[in-house]
């Protein structure tokens, strides 16, 4: 067999296994995607009314002396973050030019809201890092160790400025919120997009928060094949009851 023969035989061969690679990531990243939960979101498009202080809401459905929703003094006050609350991240890795989302989440959540009127005055917020999981425990292990949780084993968010959520009392109120964000023991101001419902037991807030991890220390992975993106986002689902 000619050497020039041989060359192409050879450069053949390396075409096929790069084709194999390439087709093989495609097909590992479609899956995987496939697989990655929706965003954190309401469990309804439109509000539930709440009941009224005789445990009964108004014959259509709806409570306030308008029948058209919530009244805004049954949101007034203190609100405790209960169970069915979440939280975490989604962050795309690259691997090997193909985007894998990855979505890490954690139901050990806690915190407290204040509502005086309509308006959302005070929100703190505190996340358990090291519970916080994927399908995937090696990259929940690097996870912790990037984040520095044996330092600091929890995330806030602290609202800073008070918001009109008045659109709550007729149905799903869509606002922008400002606050400081902590991770890693870093702090940065952020602004979140959040939406909030009534529900028959309380308030359901869902909010995200775009995040650059450099802006907290954090040093994305990059093995080369893989690498995970700078930017990502945090998202929470909040069930208040008072």
């Amino acid at each position: 067999m000619s050497v020039r023969k041989k060359l192409l035989i050879a450069l053949i061969a390396v075409a096929v296994v790069l084709v194999a690679v390439v087709g093989g990531t495609a097909l590992y990243a479609r899956y995987e995607n496939g697989k990655a939960p929706e965003a954190l979101g309401l469990s309804t498009a439109t509000s539930t009314p709440r009941p009224t202080a005789d445990g009964a809401g108004d014959a259509d459905g709806a409570d306030g002396a308008d029948g058209a929703g919530t009244a805004a003094g049954d949101l007034s006050g203190a609100w405790t973050v209960g169970d069915g609350s979440q939280a975490g991240y989604r962050v795309d890795e690259v691997l090997n030019n193909q985007d894998v989302t990855v979505v890490g989440r954690t139901d050990d959540v806690d915190g407290t809201v204040t509502i005086a009127g309509t308006d959302l005055t005070a929100a703190a917020v505190t996340v358990s890092m090291t519970t916080v999981a994927t399908d995937n425990s090696g990259r929940d292990g690097q996870f912790l160790d990037i984040l520095h949780t044996a330092d600091f084993p929890t995330s806030t968010f602290t609202l800073t400025s008070p918001v009109d959520i008045g659109a709550i009392t007729a149905g799903v109120a869509s606002v922008q919120a400002t606050g400081d964000l902590t991770i890693a023991g870093v702090t940065a101001a952020v602004t979140v997009d959040l939406e909030a419902q009534t529900t028959a037991t309380g308030v359901e807030v869902s909010g995200s928060i775009p995040v650059s991890f450099s802006d907290y220390g954090i040093e994305a992975p990059d093995l080369g094949f893989v690498k995970v993106e700078d930017a990502g986002t945090v998202e929470m689902l909040l069930q208040l009851t008072k």
